[in-house]
């Protein structure tokens, strides 16, 4: 009996398909995503992975709940720092930073509180 209500908290991660990440006036393209974690509070997904293709982008941004990423294939860069498979990254509350990768990447996220778009001018 435990097990079938402990499965109620599992993302079975390889029987999801990719959906493409669409937000508002934002470019996306070759991103996509798999929700492991929806907060029905926030009615926001606060852990997923995003799948980002060769050359995609997401632009600037502020983490006013902070965020945490962990390298799962590929590479990234956030800002200029390059980070690859592996590697983890603990933003801070208020931070701001963009994300692309060059190869393409699989990047676990962890953020408690929806981005603001940081609109350029």
């Amino acid at each position: 009996m435990e097990s079938n209500s402990f499965m109620k908290y599992v993302a079975n991660t390889s029987s999801m398909d990719w959906k493409p990440l669409v937000e508002d006036n934002v470019d996306t393209r070759g991103i996509f995503y798999k929700v492991l974690h929806y907060d029905e509070e926030q009615q926001r997904p606060t852990t997923f992975i995003l799948k980002f293709d060769e050359g995609a982008s997401y632009p600037l941004h502020i983490h006013p709940g902070g965020e945490e990423a962990f390298i799962l294939e590929g590479e990234a860069y956030f800002n200029e720092t390059k980070l690859i498979k592996g590697d983890y990254l603990f933003t801070p509350k208020n931070y701001k930073h963009s994300v692309r990768s060059e190869t393409g990447c699989q990047i676990l996220f962890i953020v408690p509180e929806e981005v603001e778009i940081v609109k350029s001018k």
